[in-house]
């Protein structure tokens, strides 16, 4: 299928495009931005085209287009930061509309953020005025009509709306993502990449809340990871035991079998994994070893 490339208009409002944009890509992307690269870099990053429209006695917008590999890998950007006003635009303007709880797009402040297909965008207003405002929707819309508009990924599925007895998800932190430099922007493990992530996993991360508890506490944190095959699950494991478990034998056995269920009570409450295939599920911060053992056998 060939790739459909958004259509930005020459002048929106106030603002015109240049004719060419300002490309980036793996090599030169530090020197566009500082200390951001290793964000996108920790995702499937193909190359960013960059447009700064000007206009007469206004500040600029500037449009990024981040084409990636897949919609998966422009989806974990938007799932980074689910901050702003979502934003929808008409479905006839968007090619095999699919319905999802994730939303598309987010505005506030003068920078609306999107996910379409294989871009992710970033459209940003240095100045936010009514008429800015209404520049960079338009813009928004320009990028996502006539592209397809693939599901989230299916690993989302891992993520149950809920955990018994009465654990909560909250979709507003809830990420996607290969990195463990991504992982520890989101929920901090430790300097070394003891889950051996590189671009071939995939992995999901989220905070539940108690039902009728004061927001933010308290909370634990689900951590679902993908390996490409199980005995890369197996060596991830051992790796994690062996720095953020050191003090504690490893159950991984070159002759075991190909499930293992553990629960164990650390510094931060009670921490479980279950290791099955290919994948291993996680809970951190758990107040007790009843909770941790329920939730465990739910995933």
């Amino acid at each position: 299928m060939t790739e459909s490339r958004p259509n930005l208009p020459k002048i929106v409002g106030f603002w015109t495009k240049p004719d060419l944009p300002q490309i980036v890509t793996e090599k030169n992307i530090f020197d566009y931005m500082d200390g951001a690269g290793e964000l996108y870099l920790g995702y499937r990053f193909r190359h960013l085209e960059s447009y700064e429209y000007i206009a007469q006695k206004q500040q600029s917008i500037l449009v990024e287009l981040y084409f990636m590999k897949t919609s998966d890998d422009a989806f974990g950007l938007l799932s980074l930061d689910w901050g702003g006003e979502a934003v929808k635009w008409g479905s006839a303007q968007i090619k095999e509309v699919s319905s999802s709880p994730w939303p598309r797009a987010f505005y506030g402040e003068g920078l609306l953020r999107l996910w379409s297909d294989n871009i992710y965008a970033r459209i940003m207003a240095y100045q936010e005025t009514p008429e800015s405002k209404e520049a960079v929707l338009k813009l928004g819309q320009s990028i996502v009509t006539n592209r397809r508009n693939p599901p989230a990924p299916e690993i989302l599925q891992k993520l149950p709306d809920s955990f018994l007895p009465n654990w909560e998800l909250r979709r507003d932190r809830a990420s996607y993502f290969r990195s463990h430099l991504v992982l520890n922007s989101l929920y901090y493990l430790g300097q070394e990449n003891m889950l051996d992530l590189d671009l071939t996993a995939e992995a999901i991360t989220a905070s539940y809340e108690k039902r009728d508890s004061p927001p933010g506490k308290p909370r634990i944190q689900f951590l679902f990871i993908k390996y490409p095959n199980a005995q890369r699950a197996r060596n991830a494991l051992s790796h994690f035991h062996r720095v953020y478990l050191s003090e504690i034998p490893s159950p991984v056995k070159p002759d075991a079998s190909s499930k293992i269920v553990n629960i164990l009570a650390v510094e931060e409450g009670w921490l479980g994994y279950r290791l099955q295939g290919n994948s291993i599920a996680f809970i951190f911060e758990c107040p007790d070893q009843k909770t941790a053992l329920e939730i465990i056998n739910q995933i």
